[in-house]
């Protein structure tokens, strides 16, 4: 039963599949690469300002691959009002678990690609003294980014329509909070104070922030 659920997972994703892990792979590429000017040894600051800006790039992938997979899961069982996993003689827990499974199968190529552009990017390029790489340790805070954005919109994309509706509302609320608190002349900052109990530690999302670095001191 997996094999035929990955199997339409994957039909519904392969568009773009390829051209992520295309993506996870270049960019390392980009990191160490852009900017060469042809000597031997760089400039290791402006080595290290280059790595951390084409590191952005990194969350934003993440967050996209995870946002990806994670509603393409549902969205044709949520077009045929989940008629197909109500027939099937299989627990409903078993069945979303299924769905996570064959989600996370479809992740593995893009994460192998992330290691291995980092891993090949760095095997090639003589960086200055000092300055060490780290491919082990950026592919692992990927894959950590990129299984958390894919479990939580995952999980949201599970939920029925009044459930998303509820998630934006919240959402609403807060920014409309926050235009008014702005147009009043108050001090408050909610957006700040949310933004930060969420990407500052413990906040689950910390991984996201911060510098991604595959080059460092």
């Amino acid at each position: 039963m997996l094999r035929i659920i990955l199997y339409s997972q994957w039909k519904w994703s392969r568009g773009w599949l390829l051209p992520v892990a295309v993506v996870g792979f270049a960019i390392p590429y980009f990191m160490l690469r852009v900017g060469y000017s042809g000597e031997r040894y760089w400039d290791a600051a402006g080595l290290l300002e280059q790595v951390a800006a084409w590191g952005r790039g990194y969350p934003a992938l993440a967050a996209a691959i995870g946002l990806l997979v994670g509603t393409s899961a549902w969205i044709h069982d949520h077009r045929g009002d989940h008629v197909y996993a109500l027939v099937l003689p299989t627990p409903r827990w078993y069945y979303v678990l299924l769905r996570y499974t064959a989600g996370l199968v479809l992740l593995a190529p893009a994460m192998i690609t992330v290691f291995l552009g980092a891993l090949t990017a760095t095997w090639f390029t003589t960086l200055p003294a000092g300055i060490y790489a780290y491919p082990i340790q950026l592919a692992a805070r990927f894959m950590l980014a990129t299984l958390l954005a894919y479990s939580l919109f995952f999980a949201i994309a599970s939920g029925t329509q009044r459930a998303a509706g509820a998630v934006l509302t919240i959402v609403g609320i807060v920014v409309v909070t926050q235009l008014l608190a702005g147009i009043a002349g108050s001090d408050l900052n909610v957006l700040e104070a949310a933004f930060d109990r969420i990407t500052i530690w413990p906040g689950p999302l910390e991984v996201f922030v911060g510098r991604w670095m595959l080059v460092d001191l």
